[in-house]
């Protein structure tokens, strides 16, 4: 059974930093595009952060653009977001993803496999 399982979120100040942690299981992501989305109750789900399978290819959304970076680690079968200079604004579940093949893509239908989410929460 393939599992997309995400940790690291939580409460935290304006301008703290958290980290999140996207952990995968029951096949190998090592040779797939995988990315970052969020998302609050009664709005459209949102691109945050794509990285290609090797990671040398690495997209955001302009929002996050210099505050968040994307990576990952084939060997663990885990991809990271490394969110920095939070703002209220960033509030949101943030879910991560993999693509069955392909490059990275924005686009949330791209990707076939989703993680249940994990809530940030960022107070002012």
């Amino acid at each position: 059974q393939v599992q997309l399982v995400e940790s690291g979120g939580g409460l935290v100040q304006a301008g703290g930093s958290l980290r999140l942690s996207c952990a995968a299981s029951g096949r190998t992501f090592s040779n797939v595009a995988m990315g970052w989305f969020r998302q609050s109750p009664g709005k459209e789900r949102e691109f945050v952060a794509a990285i290609s399978w090797n990671g040398d290819s690495t997209y955001y959304t302009d929002s996050v653009k210099g505050r968040f970076a994307i990576s990952r680690h084939n060997a663990k079968n885990t991809m990271y977001l490394q969110m920095n200079s939070l703002k209220a604004e960033d509030t949101d579940v943030y879910s991560c993803a993999a693509r069955d093949y392909g490059a990275t893509s924005q686009r949330g239908s791209a990707y076939n496999y989703w993680g249940q989410g994990t809530q940030v929460t960022v107070s002012s």
